[in-house]
């Protein structure tokens, strides 16, 4: 199973061809956490178009399995956040916590933001959006 990050969904929801395409051969079950459930409902209801943005993010949200919190993952969470603060190199909570839901559910989270994820040892992630 993979799990695609906030912004990947957003490049399937804006139409990204490539993404997708991908997303469409993919040979296994694609997942999303409950965070990025809440963060597109969140961009949904900041936009100028909230009614129409919502029934896509229903639609889209139909061919995934949507990931809830569990103790493990909010263990892992407290684990990751720790050892990122330690280093002095945070990221937001929302990152961690789809990080860890990743590190726990699946093999591996498909993202944009290679930048933050990179720093969260033992994640594998693939970028659909910049391949």
């Amino acid at each position: 199973m993979i799990l695609f990050d906030t912004d990947t969904c957003v490049e399937i929801l804006r139409g990204n061809k490539k993404v997708i395409e991908k997303f469409a051969n993919a040979n296994t079950t694609v997942a999303v956490s409950f965070i990025t459930v809440a963060e597109l409902y969140y961009g949904a209801e900041k936009s100028n178009n909230t009614a129409k943005n919502i029934t896509k993010i229903e639609k889209m949200l139909l061919a995934f399995e949507i990931i809830e919190s569990s103790i493990e993952i909010e263990q892992r969470s407290g684990k990751i956040k720790a050892n990122l603060d330690k280093k002095g190199n945070l990221i937001e909570d929302a990152d961690i916590f789809i990080a860890s839901t990743c590190l726990e559910k699946c093999e591996t989270l498909i993202t944009g933001n290679e930048k933050h994820y990179s720093r969260i040892q033992g994640l594998k992630i693939e970028n659909w959006i910049r391949q």
